[in-house]
Formats: structure tokens, sequence, C-alpha cells
């Protein structure tokens, strides 16, 4: 069997976008609203298109209009300072004894850096992250990329995030998924694979 794990959210925590926006001075809202003008700048980061570098020059081009002093560091690399879910590796952990467990990850190259310095990764058989692999939840290829990879068929595979829209999409390819809430959830849920 294919255990995909979801990484943000579920092995560690996510990053929290509030400080980001508060240290810029907009809103949520505004911070869609720059990314997704013409191009979506953030998506575009997301697969890898773009850089981080080259996010925040064009983020700043498009923040003039509002007035507001340019960013000058990578915030989405100073601002990420993920927790790691130990019960979460200890699942990994035992099911790695007689499955497959993989990554399966939507990220920006400035938070892969953070994982792969802390280790986060190496608790996977393999990861494939967004950024690298050019395709992101919730678009189901995200998750035929990996299926291919691994040569498993989607029966065989289970995944595990917490986002509803990303399980609805393995669901729809016939990947076994479930919606993460905690550790003891996912154990109990899993539990005969262990």
């Amino acid at each position: 069997m294919l255990f995909i794990f979801d990484m943000g959210g579920v092995v560690t925590t996510t990053f929290l976008m509030d400080e980001l926006y508060k240290k810029i001075g907009i809103t949520q809202e505004q911070f869609k609203e720059i990314c997704c003008k013409k191009r979506k700048i953030f998506d575009e980061l997301e697969k890898g298109i773009i850089t981080p570098v080259e996010f925040w020059s064009e983020f700043n081009l498009r923040l003039k209009s509002y007035k507001i002093a340019p960013v000058k560091n990578d915030l989405f690399r100073l601002y990420f300072h993920p927790v790691l879910n130990d019960e979460t590796v200890k699942i990994i952990s035992s099911l790695k004894k007689k499955h497959r467990v993989v990554c399966g990850t939507n990220t920006i190259q400035s938070h892969w850096e953070n994982h792969m310095e802390r280790g986060d990764y190496s608790f996977f058989d393999q990861t494939y992250a967004s950024n690298k692999i050019g395709e992101a939840k919730p678009d189901p290829q995200f998750f035929k990329v990996i299926l291919e990879a691994e040569g498993y068929k989607p029966e065989d595979a289970f995944f595990t995030d917490d986002r509803i829209e990303n399980i609805e999409a393995a669901r729809s390819l016939g990947i076994n998924a479930v919606l993460f809430t905690d550790a003891d959830s996912l154990k109990k849920e899993w539990n005969k694979y262990f």
C-alpha cells in the first residue's frame, strides 16, 4: 500500500499568514487581490514557476498602488517556524515498517528549504512537493503524478490532508482519503495497516 501525507497541518503546523499581512500592513483580501492581478503569482510560486525573489519583486510592483512600503525580505521564510506533530511522525514510522509512505505537499521554495534544513522530509520514503513537480492540490493531476511515479493504482493508495478540497480531489480518482483532524483519529482510521 501507498500512504501519502500532506505536510503543513498534518506533520507540522502551517504558515501563519496573519503575521505576514500584519507585517506588510494589508488585509487577507488585499493580499489575494495583489497576488491575482493579471498573473496569479502565488500559484506560480507554489508550482515552482517563479522564485521567491521573483514573487516579491512582482508583489512590490503591484503593492505600489496601495501606497505601502515595499517588502524587503522573503517574509515567507522569515515568518515560517513550523512545529512538528510528534504523534503524526509516530504514525508515519509505524506505517513505513510495512508500506511505502510519501509526502504530497503544496509548498513554496522558502518553506521547502526550511523543511529540508530541519529534516522534516526525512520521515518519508519520498517527497512530492508542488514547487518541484509543477502540480498543486487540489488539481487531480497532482495525485496522478505521485501514483505514476510510485507505480500504485488509486485503490491501493491512502491520503490524508487537513483541507477538504484536497481530500475530495483525491477521492475523485479513487484514492482512499481521510480528512486529518488529529493523529489519534487518523491512527484509528488506519489502525489495521500498522
